[in-house]
């Protein structure tokens, strides 16, 4: 790891110090330059502040004297589930039972799942046959809850807050935990100030489609980017509900007020994940372990991938607004809206500088020159993260040809995901329950 973190700051080191030469060549030392322009491109640099960050993260190790205590948290996990594909669900359940380190509970909630085309209950019973006979085998307590739909935050606490387990861990329906993301995940809980974990999560379908690859792409800059950088300052602000794990006292202590959060007096049941991670870290530092792997099903279709897009951006834009309102200036969360919100700033006024200003229009071909370049560069930096896991169901060459899509993404970040954040920001109000399952969305493709 530590020569990867020096492979990572090299090139970061390069491109910054090629990047700020050639823009202060292009804005401030040419006789009609603008100072201003070269000024908007550092500031630019800056917002970056977690890129060369993110790769001095290292897993958390537990030494001899600390083994006991973490062999002996008594563990849940806490599975809701919502019109979800039966075999998705099956192979999650598997995943459990599979894990090196055994858990002590297993609970599923299932939210009044309903058969999209008749309206009909969709009901489980193979599924819940099997968790039910396997956790007997295992010697695992196990229950299976089917209640009226209100929700992932209320299916989550129908069965946490009165369970006396040590750590709760999140599991979302259609994911797949490595065999050794439980012990993994509860290594970083040696240390007492830690009050959540958050796993490394990585699509699992990424080769069905060019939708999944990009996705695939996409998923770096956050999971293996920022949200890496913020665990090396014991603030990560954003856990994915896919796999977290949280000191249990920490999630009973909030039961009865995070499932009736509200915005603008509708239930605010998106964002289960931000909220549990802000009493976490209220409550002391929040980390991410890049070694407790859980891979998840991402959209596979167009239609489904915007909508779901729309309830996460609508959901973090609430979640910057309370940051905003309730976070001291001097912690992360307070600043992380001020950076999302200068970037998009920055993406809206740089283009109409341009336009406006009549040196830099006539220089407007050397700057989309320098804009493409250093964009390429900066992609391909960030997705160099793809290479530090190995699949046994990708080759390398796949993984290259991922990596060759890097600009692409970067593309559509700005081109269709900017513009579409900008909607979800004025109409953040428009929030449901689970916002993407009408229907069973993605299914597991049959074994071959």
């Amino acid at each position: 790891m530590g020569s990867r973190g020096a492979l990572g700051g090299l090139p970061f080191a390069v491109v910054v110090g090629w990047a700020v030469w050639h823009l202060l060549e292009l804005t401030l030392w040419r006789g009609n330059a603008d100072p201003g322009l070269g000024f908007v491109w550092l500031v630019s640099f800056l917002l970056l502040w977690w890129l060369p960050i993110c790769w001095l993260e290292r897993p958390a190790t537990v030494t001899e004297s600390e083994r006991p205590g973490i062999d002996g948290l008594r563990v849940t996990v806490q599975i809701p589930v919502y019109n979800e594909d039966p075999q998705a669900l099956r192979a999650c359940l598997e995943s459990v039972f599979a894990q090196a380190r055994p858990v002590q509970r297993v609970r599923v909630v299932d939210d009044g799942s309903v058969d999209g085309a008749t309206g009909e209950p969709l009901l489980y019973d193979a599924e819940r046959a099997f968790l039910l006979r396997h956790a007997k085998r295992h010697g695992i307590e196990a229950t299976w809850d089917r209640t009226p739909n209100r929700g992932k935050r209320w299916a989550q606490m129908h069965v946490l807050c009165e369970d006396d387990a040590d750590v709760f861990v999140t599991l979302d329906s259609d994911s797949v935990l490595d065999e050794q993301a439980v012990a993994e995940g509860l290594k970083p809980f040696a240390d007492p100030r830690v009050q959540s974990v958050a796993g490394l999560v990585v699509p699992l379908n990424s080769k069905t489609n060019l939708l999944t690859r990009l996705t695939t792409v996409l998923y770096i800059p956050f999971t293996r980017g920022l949200r890496s950088a913020q665990s090396v300052l014991g603030s990560v602000l954003i856990n994915s509900g896919t796999l977290a794990f949280y000191r249990a006292d920490v999630v009973r202590e909030h039961a009865g007020v995070y499932e009736r959060e509200t915005f603008r007096g509708v239930p605010m049941q998106m964002n289960d994940d931000s909220m549990l991670t802000m009493y976490a870290r209220l409550a002391g530092r929040t980390v991410h372990q890049p070694s407790a792997v859980c891979f998840t099903l991402v959209p596979d279709r167009a239609r489904h991938y915007f909508r779901q897009q729309l309830r996460w951006m609508r959901g973090t834009t609430v979640r910057h607004l309370w940051w905003l309102r309730h976070m001291p200036v001097r912690s992360l969360a307070f600043w992380m809206p001020v950076v999302e919100y200068a970037h998009l700033i920055l993406a809206l006024l740089v283009p109409v500088g341009v336009l406006v200003t009549p040196h830099l229009r006539a220089q407007s071909g050397s700057l989309a020159w320098y804009t493409l370049i250093l964009g390429c560069a900066m992609n391909y930096l960030v997705s160099l993260r793809l290479f530090a896991i190995r699949r046994t169901d990708e080759t390398l060459g796949h993984q290259v040809l991922m990596f060759a899509l890097s600009p692409v993404a970067g593309l559509w970040r700005l081109m269709v995901l900017r513009p579409l954040y900008l909607y979800a920001m004025a109409t953040c109000w428009q929030i449901g329950s689970w916002g993407t399952r009408s229907r069973v969305e993605v299914h597991v493709a049959p074994a071959r």
